[in-house]
């Protein structure tokens, strides 16, 4: 048989199309077309520059072949296939793939370290509709409102932006995202790719029962799409893709108990949830918390309306890092505050983690984590590695 070779791969429902590997990779290995993002075999070098970035693990895939995929089978896929069985010619020794090459598995171990596993949805979320609308045949909405969420005198101007699907068919859950395409060329004359923005409704709409859905933008200076979309004004229209995510998904299980941390614009998502929770189950008590920063209180999207949730349905902490004659708290140190709640949750099996915001924020939450399970006695890499395994743990930072 011919040498077994390793082959990095993108999982098309787990990727959400930000592009983000693609800029990211050194040698130009990582391409797309109007339906995916794939990694061209013949070009990568297992450089492993592209797995950090990449905000949800899809890019974290790896199968052993005898051929490798090609760019066309890849352009093709809506999931992954699963890994090939090999075995050994006759009179050889070797039997399985890794007894045929031992270095081969210890490689492939390496590369799964990262992201601990596949990532999986909430065993009893709703199924997501993927992709439906791509670059080449975009969804077109028209802007029903542009809202900014931060006051005046703060210097983060984030945007409340209602779109309004009309009678296109655009499934979209909790946790999901889309794309958004600025208009013009970028410096090579290439279109601009779309830019990744998380949905801020719930999926029956922003209003209920009407077909539109709502985005969370924070202006950025040098952002082309992003001050595209904070400019935008009501009766203009916009091109969408997506939708896109399979795993950052709202449990219909009332009773599943959900830690939220975020940071900035990463409540997105987090409204949406809670806004289907209130709409589904108003009465129900002690199933959420969140743990939500920002730089001053004028600076986080929402603090109004999230004020008036009441903290029988919603436990909520606020961590200030820049608040005048006050000491920098991150949202690390409010899950050491509350310490007892976050211990009790890692020993719930109807707990679920959902962390969302800048990619900073990442080790410290998961140190607090750590050092929280230590103190009650477990082992936090042991629970992680459960609670993601159950789909109770998911990670979108960028």
């Amino acid at each position: 048989m011919s040498k077994l070779l390793k082959q990095h791969l993108i999982d098309p429902e787990i990727c959400i199309r930000c592009y983000t590997c693609e800029m990211t990779c050194p040698i130009g290995a990582i391409t797309h077309d109007d339906e995916n993002v794939v990694v061209d075999a013949s070009k990568c070098k297992f450089c492993m520059d592209c797995i950090a970035p990449c905000p949800t693990g899809s890019i974290d895939e790896w199968r052993v072949v005898d051929v490798p995929h090609s760019l066309e089978e890849q352009f093709g896929w809506s999931e992954l296939p699963e890994q090939a069985e090999f075995t050994a010619e006759v009179g050889e020794a070797e039997t399985g793939i890794e007894a045929i090459d031992e270095a081969m598995a210890a490689l492939l171990e390496e590369a799964h370290r990262g992201a601990g596993g596949k990532v999986k949805a909430p065993v009893s979320a709703s199924k997501p509709s993927i992709n439906i609308y791509n670059l080449g045949k975009p969804a077109e909405a028209v802007v029903q409102g542009n809202y900014r969420l931060t006051t005046e005198d703060s210097n983060s101007d984030v945007r409340h932006v209602i779109l309004d699907l009309g009678s296109q068919t655009f499934p979209v859950l909790e946790g999901q995202s889309v794309g958004i395409v600025p208009p013009g060329v970028d410096e090579n004359g290439n279109t601009h790719l779309p830019r990744l923005y998380s949905v801020s409704s719930p999926r029956d709409g922003e209003r209920p029962n009407y077909n539109n859905l709502s985005l969370t933008v924070k202006r950025e200076e040098h952002g082309v799409c992003s001050n595209y979309v904070c400019d935008l004004k009501m009766g203009d229209k916009v091109q969408l893709t997506g939708p896109f995510g399979a795993t950052f998904l709202l449990p219909n299980d009332p009773q599943a108990h959900l830690l939220m941390i975020c940071t900035g614009t990463g409540s997105a998502p987090f409204r949406g949830f809670t806004m289907r929770r209130q709409r589904e189950n108003p009465d129900l008590t002690d199933s959420l918390t969140l743990v939500f920063g920002a730089r001053k209180p004028e600076d986080l999207p929402y603090f109004g309306p999230l004020k008036k949730v009441p903290d029988s349905f919603m436990k909520k902490f606020f961590a200030f890092s820049r608040q005048q004659d006050q000491p920098k708290q991150y949202v690390q140190d409010k899950l050491r505050d509350a310490d007892e709640l976050v211990a009790g949750l890692l020993s719930d099996s109807n707990a679920h983690i959902y962390i969302c915001g800048l990619k900073a924020m990442e080790q410290g939450v998961e140190d607090a984590l750590s050092d929280i399970a230590r103190g009650a006695g477990l082992d936090w890499i042991s629970v992680r590695n459960e609670m993601r395994e159950s789909g109770r743990f998911h990670v979108e930072t960028y």
